[in-house]
Formats: structure tokens, sequence, C-alpha cells
């Protein structure tokens, strides 16, 4: 049985942030306690309805000693007693421990990695992925600063993704994805092996990073055209560097103001994450034993399309569905990293 003391100090909480948000809240406050209210709201749903089941068993347990209730109680018992193991599991998961930075809009940064062009379009490629991904679940997706190659691949692309639970859904995209394939180039036919790194940060928020004004170089460069009409160059594009760590970005939209906006957002993200990286290394033996550790180092997935097939070595699973993988069908396999990630947690806490 799941303590009731526990369930009802959470569906306490959730009924004194509803009474505040009847108040009429207003400014940050409305803010913060909306939050908490929406992220509490599914669970809470899910401990009611445990505490219904368990109820509803109690009340048929009772009648058991009434002769002309008992026949009648059984049947109800047994349909009753055959829900409560899934019921009580639905409560673990509810109950597991939430990243806080689960609910934020992501800054997803992807670049080429090894394989020369090839890599480069393969990045394009995933970044459609992505955008598709992003319409398909109603997020915004804006790229914030984007370098293209020659041929139309991706030298490097920074985008915002924001919406519902952004970061959760895309944290475990972080790492080498790797695609086996027989490039446009090639006369051969030869398949080729590249990959392209991807990076899912949370998006930092003001409070979470303060930054030195004098720990930043904020340098303004040309921002050229594509030629023709637009070929004259203007001081508009931005790039600062954080001396204390050497981070640097770059913004080159056509708004100077904006562009220090977008650099200033993309860096405090960095550094965000930094922080949280360090707090994961302090827990290195736990985090082994988690999917997608966020390393950028470790080869996450293969898209082999010679045969159709989409690998995710984490998990070990495989799909026969690239072409729907590539065009943004991405839940099937981050459904199974959730699972899989849920089931790591409950066994570390030995539920």
């Amino acid at each position: 049985m799941i303590p009731r003391d526990r369930l009802h100090q959470i569906i306490d909480r959730f009924e004194y942030l509803e009474a505040r948000m009847a108040e009429g809240l207003s400014g940050d406050d409305f803010v913060a306690v909306s939050r908490e209210y929406a992220e509490l709201r599914p669970v809470v749903e899910t401990l009611r309805a445990y505490q219904a089941l368990v109820d509803e068993i109690a009340g048929a347990e009772t009648m058991l000693s009434d002769p002309e209730m008992k026949e009648m109680a059984e049947a109800e018992l047994g349909e009753l007693r055959e829900r409560l193991p899934q019921m009580e599991q639905a409560v673990k998961l509810a109950l597991l421990p939430r990243d806080a930075a689960d609910s934020r809009p992501a800054i997803v940064e992807i670049r080429p990695g090894t394989g020369g062009e090839e890599a480069a379009l393969f990045a394009g490629d995933l970044l459609r992925m992505y955008q598709r991904y992003a319409e398909a679940r109603g997020w915004k997706f804006e790229v914030l600063e984007e370098a293209q190659t020659e041929l139309g691949g991706i030298k490097d692309v920074t985008a915002r993704i924001s919406g519902d639970s952004v970061f959760a859904r895309l944290k475990f995209e972080s790492g080498v994805h790797r695609v086996q394939r027989v490039p446009e180039t090639e006369s051969g036919g030869r398949i080729h092996t590249s990959a392209a790194t991807v990076a899912v940060l949370p998006e930092a928020e003001d409070v979470d990073i303060r930054i030195d004004p004098n720990d930043l170089r904020i340098d303004t460069m040309r921002s050229s055209g594509s030629g023709g009409q637009h070929v004259n160059t203007t001081d508009s594009a931005v790039r600062i560097t954080h001396l204390p760590t050497g981070i640097v970005v770059t913004s080159s939209e056509k708004s100077q103001h904006r562009n220090r906006e977008i650099a200033m957002k993309v860096l405090k993200t960095r550094l965000f994450d930094m922080e949280r990286q360090k707090v994961d290394d302090d827990r290195a033996q736990a985090r082994a034993t988690q999917v997608g550790s966020g390393d950028r180092s470790e080869r996450i997935r293969t898209y082999n399309f010679p045969q159709g097939r989409m690998t995710d070595h984490r998990i070990n699973l495989t799909l026969y569905a690239l072409d729907k993988v590539m065009g943004g069908d991405l839940d099937e396999i981050i459904d199974a990293l959730v699972q899989d990630a849920q089931a790591r947690q409950l066994a570390e806490m030995g539920a």
C-alpha cells in the first residue's frame, strides 16, 4: 500500500494552490503558482483515482459480513483488486522526482561531426526532423542562429523550441546521431557513415544565472546579405564572449538589439547547463544508470537509410520506419526512452 499521509500532503498542496489562483494573483506570483498547479494537476488526478479505488475496495470488504450482499461483494472485490496493482504503479510513476527543468523551453544546438559535407547535410535533416516534430506537437520553433554550407548543409544551428513539456520530451536527444547512406555526391554507390551532434539544453531563466557585466566582452560585427541588392553590410551582428569560461555566442539577425537579446539568452542557457552538468557529475554513480546522460560524445542513435532502419542504442530499440522518423514522428522513440528512464528510477528507489 502507498502511504496515505504522503498522498494527502500532495493533495493539500494542490488545493492550497487552487485557492491561491482563485484569489486573482498577478505578475510573478501568478506565474509561479500557475506553473506548480499545472505540474501537480495530473499527479493529483492520479492520486484521487487511486484513493477512490481503495475506498471502493474497503466499502466492498465491509459488505462481506452481510449474507445478502456477500456474493455481490465478492464479485465486485475481484474486479476492484484486479485493477489495484496497475493503479499503484500509476501512482508510483506520478510520484517519481521530476527534473525541475522539464517544463521549460529548450535550446537545441546541432553541429556536423565526422563526414564532411555529408555530415553537414545530415545536420540539416535533423533540424527539419525536429521542426516537424515541434509542428506536430503544436510547439513554437524559432531558429536563433544558422550557418549553412555552399551545398545547403548546416555548419551550425541554434534553435529555441517552446511549448508544453518541451525539455521533458527532447532532453533524450542529446548526443551523437550517426547516419549510414549513399551521399548524393557519391558516384560509386558506396554507403558512407557520418555523424552530427545534438545538444538539448533547458532554457535558463533570469533568476537562474546572474552574469557580471565585467565578465563580458561584446563585439559588433558586419553582417552581410545574400548578394545583389542585399550586398550592403551593417554592424548588426553581435558576438558575446564570457571571459571566465571562454564561451562565445553570436547572433546575426537584422536588429542589433534583438541580436544582443538572443545572444544573452543562449549564453545564460549554456552557463545554466554547465551548472546542471556539475550537479550531475557530483552524482556520477547514479547518473550512469540513467538514460541519456547528456554526454555530447555518446553515440545514441543510428539512421540506416538503405535498410530504412532507425536504432536507438541506449534501449536497443529498432524501428523499420525511417521515413516517418525523419518526417518528425518521434513519439514512439521518446515514449520508450521516457518509460525506460522511469523504470530505472523505480528500480533505484526499490519501488
